[in-house]
């Protein structure tokens, strides 16, 4: 990669030659914490780990390279704010934002600059070439990026080989890097080891994002769903796959919180693709871009008073009045069962079903809590 302007490191922070730009700049982490000409840097910085909170950062803007420096320096302070949070499901939702907003730089330079996306590659320790429109990419980190995405239609088994390499689209490639992104920034969180003083610095802020941590918690989803199991979906979601089996069109509100939901419940694009070929508007083509949109995004399902807003509530039963999110409904049932299966191993079928009243209400409880 040619060397890179501050203005062109400040888009891409976790590169390289970023952290060996930052660490030849003449300033200490104590200045960057408290430092009055630091300032601009800590507010940003906080700004990108808050807006972590609703999705994808920002793209920044700076008028020279001294906004561009302050820009810069935000990723090791948001980083620094991350890691005093110390919250491992945000720290996967805030490498997913941060990667997220480098696909959508990374797409626009790509159409001016194809190059730049093999030389950003390099950083990653990725092999490619350009093949006309297409992007060659050594097979073992096609596998390595990939692997993370619950699309059949990415497995290597299902992709052109030749010779080692695996012929992707540009955006197939952009995505891959994407991910490249995601895994490199979540591995190296949270930093180790921070001194008691830089944490009382920041702690104001910390403090602020846990806050509104929490109060996410209840309305957004970061549990283990385990194996799908269709029996416990929430009546919202088994009144939409029922409308979508009797050939009844979905609101888009409806879709996106149906396609969303089954796809965090653990369920690949194809699978999600296949719930609607019995809709009668049904376009395999336009449904999955739809789809992988959705799933290469990670979108989190719609909470119950988002459904309820929409008019998407329906069919609510007693578990409903326990949890705040469908997802959270699913993940009690789920603890429910296995806490029901445990009981039943160690017990008997006799004595679980004595104590199964008790854990439902329990297992509610705890879920609505804990998750959405």
């Amino acid at each position: 990669m040619t060397v890179m302007s501050p203005e062109e490191l400040a888009l891409y922070p976790f590169l390289t030659e970023a952290s060996e730009y930052v660490s030849e700049l003449d300033f200490s982490l104590d200045a960057l914490m408290t430092g009055l000409g630091f300032k601009e840097a800590r507010r940003r910085g906080n700004e990108r780990v808050t807006e972590a909170f609703t999705g994808e950062i920002t793209k920044p803007t700076f008028r020279n390279e001294e906004e561009a420096i302050a820009e810069l320096l935000s990723y090791p302070f948001a980083r620094i704010l991350v890691s005093c949070l110390n919250e491992p499901a945000f720290t996967r939702r805030y490498a997913l934002a941060e990667a997220t907003a480098a696909h959508s730089l990374l797409k626009e330079t790509i159409v001016k600059t194809p190059e730049f996306a093999l030389d950003f590659g390099k950083d990653f320790g990725i092999t490619a070439s350009k093949s006309d429109e297409h992007v060659k990419i050594y097979f073992s980190d096609y596998i390595r990026y990939s692997l993370a995405m619950k699309d059949i239609s990415r497995k290597l088994i299902n992709r052109h080989l030749e010779k080692g390499y695996v012929t992707v689209s540009r955006d197939e490639f952009i995505r891959l890097l994407q991910e490249a992104v995601r895994k490199r920034i979540e591995s190296s969180l949270p930093i180790p080891n921070i001194p008691d003083g830089m944490r009382a610095a920041c702690e104001s802020q910390v403090a602020e994002l846990r806050t509104r941590y929490e109060e996410q918690r209840q309305n957004l989803g970061d549990a283990d769903l385990g194996e799908v199991d269709f029996t416990m979906f929430p009546p919202c979601i088994n009144k939409a796959l029922s409308n979508v089996r009797e050939g009844v069109n979905l609101a888009h509100s409806m879709r996106f919180s149906m396609v969303s939901f089954l796809l965090n419940t653990g369920m690949s694009a194809d699978e999600v693709v296949n719930v609607f070929n019995v809709s009668p508007d049904f376009s395999e083509e336009k449904t999955r871009y739809q789809v992988e949109h959705i799933s290469a995004n990670q979108y989190k399902t719609p909470s119950c008073a988002t459904m309820q807003t929409y008019g998407n509530c329906t069919g609510r039963d007693n578990m409903c009045s326990k949890i705040r999110h469908p997802l959270g409904y699913y993940s009690a049932l789920k603890y429910i069962a296995a806490k029901r299966k445990e009981k039943e191993e160690k017990y008997g079928k006799d004595e679980e079903e004595k104590g199964g009243k008790d854990e439902e209400e329990k297992g509610g409880k705890e879920e609505g809590k804990t998750t959405e």
